[in-house]
């Protein structure tokens, strides 16, 4: 299925490299241009430097001058303003400066007239694969980069060189944690190469979230281990391509610029780079290039998500026994599938029809001392037995396993808290939510019975930390998940973009203030059911 953003007419996301030029075409500009058009954006390029390099070595190393540097920022700035930007190699630390000036004054003047938000990747390109030096001067310094940067990209040979030598994966984890301090920005530190970080069957990469706009907050101040398979044979399986490193960061900054928050662009990065791999051929006598494949859609190039802190998780020996009780039988497809804060409600639309169905009360005071919430919930519950529905219950999983609720559903703060052992033996049903790539994969590594994908057009009944999803993200969503477990569609739908909805293949859709606040809630219900069936 076509994607809206490749549609005639529809415009791509701009997004920048400023970096140097490989003329062999296997990293660099050339590699960023590639991976960056490869993931349906487009780019345009600031040249730091010209290198006369091949897929074995690299010859010579010249910069631009400082005028023709300033003057390609300025131009695109002007005409052609970008989404995001990549920064790869620059030359030396009098460029480095200069770029940093530019972000600080310039950049930052254009965001505030606009009112926009442009990610800033920075790789801190130093040596390239076939272990020849690229940069001029003999060290970097990047701290005039501190707060205007988005995520840094080093491997382990970088971060050494930035921070301290490393001994083990503790003293990465420290050094990532120091650079992230000091840069006042997000680290992914790359272990494809032969670190601490090194796995034989994994390709392990570290995630240090210091802060990250429009996600969670039980998502930011911590520390991910990103494990993705290992892919390719012989010399690609242990060292990798040439470019990988551009061409991750390019796709980073290739997927926030389709409105992606930081998290889902790393893992579609890294499953971007995975696949990149996998196909990649040998051009030369050296490393081949990385592959520039397409927007990945094969949920084994994705990586496994953990964490390396002391914050909150769910257990994953919790999480297999989940999966031990959980089988195809156990994930219904619901249809549409109405949310509602009260159990008349819930009896009116049983009435008219509705099989599946979720209480989700929601208010400031403290429900677990509600004297009449059990009561609730039982009611709820019961009208599901009377009318063979399914009836989920929002949050409050030590009622529902009570009174033995046919399904429970849980936010993504709610799964670190429940005890997944109690739900799953019990029997009920585990629905959870998700609001982009990154939340995603964290629910179906529990297994659930449906994943709920939001929100997907502003709504007003919950607070959310996320922007709207809009119809191309769902679309996204539903070619990578589908056929794994029913995908149900959230926030803000209602007769009016149900169509564009469905046409995104979504299994299910859920409904909360079309119904709710309905002068006639149960009509509503019924006519949202037969306009769902009647779309092809």
């Amino acid at each position: 299925m076509a994607i809206e953003t490749a549609k005639v007419g529809v415009a791509k996301p701009i997004v920048w490299t400023i970096a140097g030029s490989d003329s062999g075409g296997g990293a660099g500009i050339q590699a960023d241009l590639a991976a960056i058009n490869a993931l349906e954006a487009h780019g345009c390029s600031v040249i730091t430097s010209l290198t006369a390099q091949n897929s074995v070595s690299v010859d010579l190393v010249q910069s631009v001058s400082e005028e023709m540097l300033l003057a390609q920022l300025d131009t695109l700035l002007s005409d052609l303003p970008p989404k995001a930007i990549k920064i790869g190699l620059l030359s030396d630390q009098q460029q480095l400066q200069h770029v940093a000036n530019w972000l600080a004054v310039d950049l930052k003047d254009y965001q505030k007239r606009h009112d926009v938000e442009v990610a800033v990747i920075v790789d801190p390109v130093m040596v390239a694969t076939s272990g020849d030096k690229l940069n001029l001067s003999s060290q970097l310094d990047f701290s005039p980069f501190k707060g205007l940067a988005t995520l840094i990209t080093p491997n382990y040979h970088e971060l050494v060189q930035l921070t301290q030598p490393l001994e083990d994966m503790g003293s990465v984890i420290e050094a990532g944690y120091q650079l992230a301090e000091t840069l006042q920005t997000n680290v992914l530190i790359k272990g494809g190469d032969n670190s601490p970080l090194w796995h034989t069957d994994y390709a392990q990469d570290l995630f240090i979230c210091r802060s990250a706009k429009r996600t969670s907050p039980l998502h930011q101040q911590r520390t991910f281990l990103l494990k993705g398979p290992r892919v390719g044979t012989g010399l690609y399986r242990q060292q990798g391509c040439h470019g990988s490193g551009c061409t991750l960061s390019s796709a980073v900054a290739a997927v926030m610029a389709h409105g992606f928050v930081l998290h889902d662009a790393v893992v579609v990065a890294k499953a971007f780079i995975t696949q990149g791999i996998e196909c990649a051929v040998p051009l030369g006598q050296g490393h081949a290039p990385v592959e520039k494949t397409k927007w990945p859609n094969s949920l084994r190039y994705f990586p496994k998500i953990d964490v390396v802190d002391d914050g909150p998780w769910y257990d994953s020996q919790v999480s297999e026994f989940a999966a031990c009780v959980s089988s195809l039988a156990d994930k219904p497809y619901l249809g549409v599938y109405p949310v509602v804060d009260n159990v008349d409600m819930i009896a009116s639309l049983l009435h008219a029809g509705a099989r599946t169905i979720q209480l989700r009360i929601k208010q400031e005071s403290d429900l677990e001392n509600d004297p009449l919430l059990a009561d609730k919930i039982a009611a709820a519950i019961e009208l599901g037995k009377q009318f063979n529905a399914r009836v989920f219950i929002n949050d409050h999983w030590q009622q529902a396993i009570a009174h033995q609720a046919y399904g429970i559903h849980l936010g993504q703060e709610d799964l670190y808290q429940a005890d997944l052992s109690a739900i799953a033996a019990s029997g009920a049903r585990l629905g959870l939510s998700s609001h982009g790539y990154f939340e995603a994969l964290i629910a179906l590594q529990v297994n659930p019975s449906y994943l709920a994908l939001g929100h997907i057009f502003p709504t007003t009944t919950k607070a959310m930390p996320s922007t709207p999803q809009g119809i191309d993200h769902l679309q996204r969503y539903v070619q990578l998940f589908a056929g794994q477990l029913p995908l149900v569609a959230i926030g803000g739908i209602d007769l009016s973009n149900l169509n564009q909805v469905k046409h995104t293949k979504v299994d299910d859709i859920a409904v909360a203030r079309a119904v709710t606040e309905a002068d006639d809630p149960a009509g509503a219900y019924q006519a949202l059911a037969a306009a769902w069936q009647e779309v092809s």
